[in-house]
């Protein structure tokens, strides 16, 4: 099979045999991933076999590929080998077969079989809103870790060792447990300030929840209102432009009409 041919199969996605390819490809994923949450430590012939098929399907899309260096350091490239690593690598360290499960992450590809680019448009969205947001989270991550270090801090003084503070470092784990309303219950406190202490953290861990999300819907918002209003000034573009072309047909019927008159 020519290079070209194998390329429009493997890669492509608009030809029945390249859309069949990636159908038969997302089952194959879909049982190998199955098997391995049922049972992440077995080397089944199934696995194997699976494994296989995967091995020479990377074979292939490297063989295939226009550009062989920048399919490999793609995304889709890493986790294509990624998918296959694990099996080989489970004779030196068994338990990495259970990362054989990151095979799931090239379920990927069922947005362009599907054809459901919108919803990557949405995710798109969705990163520019995350990435507006980072000077906001990034203080906003600053405060809080400066909180349950003191508080966790302040723990360790008024509770001390006896009652399960045995450390800075354990009162802080402490404090970020407390504060994120996890609240495992292997550490709590046993004095009067130290429970007066943690309510307050309680409490201040349901206000701390809404801001993260705050901030993400507000920029969220906003990219929504920028994209309305670009739309919106396109549309109006293509309205002066489809005006333009109107008037511009007005004149070549005029100038018709007054080469006419003038013969």
């Amino acid at each position: 099979m020519q290079k070209e041919r194998l390329r429009e199969i493997i890669f492509g996605y608009d030809t029945p045999e390249g859309k069949l390819f990636d159908i038969f490809l997302i089952m194959l994923i879909l049982l190998s991933v199955i098997g391995v949450i049922l049972d992440p430590q077995q080397e089944t012939l199934m696995e194997w076999l699976f494994t296989g098929i995967f091995t020479i399907e990377y074979g292939l899309r490297v063989y295939s590929a226009p550009n062989k260096r920048k399919y490999m350091l793609s995304f889709m490239g890493i986790i294509d080998l990624l998918a296959i690593l694990p099996t080989y690598l489970m004779f030196i360290y068994p338990p990495i077969g259970g990362m054989i499960a990151i095979r799931v992450v090239r379920l990927i590809r069922v947005f362009r079989v599907l054809e459901l680019s919108a919803y990557l448009r949405g995710a798109y969205t969705m990163q520019i809103a995350l990435r507006s947001s980072r000077p906001k989270i990034t203080v906003f991550l600053l405060t809080i870790s400066i909180i349950v270090t003191l508080l966790g801090t302040v723990m360790y003084i008024v509770e001390g060792q006896q009652n399960g503070f045995e450390s800075i470092g354990k009162s802080i784990y402490w404090a970020i447990t407390t504060l994120t309303t996890v609240g495992y219950g292997d550490i709590v406190p046993h004095t009067v300030i130290g429970k007066i202490i943690a309510s307050f953290m309680m409490i201040l861990g349901y206000a701390i929840i809404a801001v993260p999300t705050g901030i993400v819907s507000a920029e969220f918002a906003n990219q929504s209102a920028s994209r309305r209003h670009r739309d919106k000034i396109i549309a109006k573009e293509d309205q002066i432009m489809a005006k333009e072309d109107q008037i511009i047909e007005q004149i070549k019927k005029l100038e018709q009409k007054i080469n006419d008159l003038t013969k």
